[in-house]
C-alpha cells in the first residue's frame, strides 16, 4: 500500500475554498455547530453524515476543525459547477454500488497517515430529511480500518435552502457532532461477515439519528441512539 499525500496545490486551494464556503453559509443562513469537542484532532477517523442535498458536504468540511478528505460520487464530477468544486477540493471519486478494491486501498492509506475521511453511508442524496438505509460500504471501512467513526447529524440542508436564502429567510443550518463510535473487530466469516458489515453500517446511522429530530430518522425511526 502506497502512502497517501495531498498535492501542495490542493492544500492551497482548500484554504481559499473553505474560507469562501464558510462566508457563503454565514451570509445565506444561520449556522450552528455543536459537539466539536468530540473530534479526536490529529488522529485517523471516519466522519459519517446523513446526506440530504448538495449542501451537506461543503457544510461539513467548511466548519470541521480539520481539513478532511472526502469521497464523492463519480457522476457528480460530470456536472460543470459541482464537478469543478469537487476537483478543486480534491474529492475522491467513487462509483455508486459494487465493491472497489482500489478505492478501499486509498481509504486505508488516508487513514493510515492519520487523516480523517468524510463519507455518506446512505450512498446518495435522499432529497428529503428522512434517512434511507445505509449501504454496506462504511461496514467495509470499519472492518478493515479499525478506526473510530464520528457520527454527524445535519439539519436544514434541504434542497430548497438556496431558494429560501434568496428570499432573505436565512434558514437555520445545524451540524451536530456525536461522540466517536468504537467497533470491535469483525471476526465472522461468509454470510455472517456480510451481515456484520450491514449491522455496523446501521449502527452508525442509528447514532446519526440520535443527533437529529424525529422527522429525520426515516427507516431508523424508533432506533435512534442518543
Amino acid at each position: 500500500m502506497t502512502s497517501y499525500k495531498i498535492p501542495l496545490h490542493i492544500k492551497i486551494k482548500r484554504i481559499f475554498l473553505l474560507s469562501a464556503f464558510r462566508m457563503l453559509y454565514r451570509t445565506l443562513g444561520r449556522v450552528k455547530v455543536t459537539g466539536q469537542e468530540n473530534v479526536p484532532i490529529g488522529t485517523p477517523y471516519v466522519i459519517a453524515m446523513n446526506h440530504i442535498s448538495i449542501f451537506d458536504p461543503p457544510l461539513v468540511v467548511s466548519f470541521w476543525p480539520e481539513k478532511p478528505e472526502v469521497i464523492g460520487a463519480a457522476d457528480v464530477f460530470e456536472k460543470k459547477g459541482q464537478g469543478l468544486i469537487l476537483s478543486i477540493y480534491g474529492v475522491i471519486p467513487v462509483q455508486r454500488g459494487g465493491y472497489d478494491r482500489v478505492l478501499l486501498e486509498k481509504i486505508l492509506a488516508i487513514l493510515k497517515v492519520g487523516r480523517s475521511l468524510v463519507i455518506a453511508p446512505e450512498g446518495a442524496r435522499s432529497h428529503v430529511p428522512a434517512m434511507k438505509r445505509a449501504m454496506p460500504g462504511i461496514g467495509y471501512i470499519i472492518e478493515h480500518a479499525q478506526v473510530p467513526v464520528i457520527p454527524v447529524g445535519l439539519v436544514g440542508t434541504t434542497d430548497d435552502f438556496w431558494r429560501r436564502s434568496m428570499r432573505g429567510e436565512k434558514p437555520q443550518l445545524e451540524m451536530h457532532i456525536g461522540k466517536p463510535i468504537i467497533f470491535p473487530a469483525v471476526t465472522e466469516k461468509g454470510t455472517k461477515r456480510r451481515e456484520a458489515r450491514q449491522q455496523n453500517a446501521d449502527l452508525v446511522m442509528r447514532h446519526i439519528a440520535g443527533l437529529l429530530p424525529e422527522e429525520y430518522h426515516g427507516v431508523y425511526a424508533g432506533q435512534a441512539i442518543s
